[in-house]
């Protein structure tokens, strides 16, 4: 397997999460995690992945602390994935994946699933950005600040 570049050292709040999350399989596994999967062979079925690379991503979200293993709630002697404070803090990133997904990859009236407020069975308010004092943002009203990074 092709060693990824790592990000660790790049000051960038984008760059870095990537390389506990950056692949497309990890972002499902916590799908799956929010969704009340704990254990290996559920991801497995659910993701059809094979074990080997399961196992990798697996153990990179647990060395990321984007996962933590605990004992099975049923006594048995497996252990469950759960998410940590870290993983759990994952939920607006795949909200915001999720509705651009439903925007940008499906036809108009194509069938899919939607994520719903599980009291009252509607669909999530769209994700907005604002600011500290509340005003909605756009890209063109942000920009990055190099200003806080040694050398610049």
């Amino acid at each position: 397997m092709v060693k990824r570049t790592s990000h660790q050292d790049v000051p960038c709040g984008v760059a870095r999460p990537l390389d506990a999350i950056g692949d497309g399989w990890s972002l499902l596994i916590v799908r799956d995690c929010f969704g009340g999967l704990t254990r290996f062979g559920e991801f497995q079925r659910s993701l059809g992945l094979a074990k080997n690379i399961l196992a990798a991503r697996l153990r990179n979200l647990l060395d990321h602390g984007i996962l933590d293993t605990v004992p099975a709630a049923d006594g048995g002697a497996h252990l469950e994935y759960r998410l940590t404070d870290k993983g759990r803090a994952l939920f607006p990133l795949l909200v915001a994946l999720r509705q651009w997904g439903e925007d940008y990859f499906f036809a108009p009236g194509e069938a899919h699933v939607r994520l719903v407020d599980r009291e009252r069975g509607q669909p999530l308010r769209p994700l907005e950005v604002h600011a500290r004092d509340g005003r909605l943002l756009a890209p063109d009203d942000t920009m990055v600040d190099w200003s806080r990074v040694s050398g610049r």
